[in-house]
């Protein structure tokens, strides 16, 4: 059954799509005349549009030519979404970059502008996710074993620098089920240094509810020390 494949879009869709709600919330309640708010909003919209601009390469340079040598054509249409969406976000960048540098009475109407391109943005990338997960998944499946899909994956894993892996796992894995999240962790387990789990799961407290990371800690057999109760109660 399809349903029991490999899904390579899954994981980092639901990243992203919790990065992309966020950030329609902290730009539709920004307050302009806030210096510090406008600061640390555009900072993370910088983030979430360098986060972007790398999946685009990850998909473009990795996950595009396995389908083509394959199935020559097949991401045709994938390819021009992906050209629009790389000048929409040089749109989006420029209008960040102008909100951080004008005065604070004349943000307002840029922050509107912003947060309208920003919504189409997203309801562009939701659609366009859509596609992938259903027509690329499918062509990833007639075309390639779950072994050179999880390969394919690998490749883009080990193209990441640490900080970009920490970004993205600072998004994904909060977005993911508690199954979902106790298998991806486990797995990690297996495969990096001793005390990536720990180190990951350190950082990921403040995004974690509560009972989410208690499931985690259970599922890896993880005891908290002291030190994790600071600022609990």
């Amino acid at each position: 059954m399809q349903a029991q494949r490999f899904d390579i879009y899954a994981p980092i869709h639901k990243g992203m799509r919790a990065f992309f709600a966020h950030m329609l919330v902290a730009v539709g309640r920004l307050d302009g005349e806030d210096n510090e708010e406008v600061a640390a909003v555009m900072a993370e919209m910088e983030e979430l549009l360098d986060f972007c601009r790398r999946h685009l390469a990850k998909e473009n340079g990795y996950v595009h030519p396995a389908l083509e040598s394959r199935r020559p054509g097949v991401t045709a249409a994938i390819v021009a979404d992906h050209e629009h969406h790389e000048r929409d976000i040089a749109g989006l960048a420029a209008l960040a970059f102008t909100i951080r540098h004008i005065p604070a009475l004349r943000r307002e109407s840029v922050i509107q502008d912003l947060y309208r391109h920003l919504a189409r943005f997203v309801a562009d990338n939701l659609a366009h996710m859509a596609e992938e997960e259903s027509e690329n998944n499918r062509a990833l499946w007639e075309t390639h074993s779950d072994e050179e899909i999880m390969a394919i994956e690998g490749v883009i894993v080990a193209s990441q620098t640490q900080e970009e892996a920490g970004k993205t796992l600072r998004w994904m894995l909060p977005a993911m089920s508690a199954q979902e999240r106790l298998r991806f962790m486990g797995k990690m387990r297996e495969v990096a240094p001793e005390g990536t789990v720990e180190s990951v799961i350190t950082a990921l407290r403040p995004h974690l509810r509560s009972h989410d990371l208690r499931k985690l800690e259970a599922g890896l057999c993880i005891s908290r020390r002291p030190m994790d109760f600071v600022g609990v109660i």
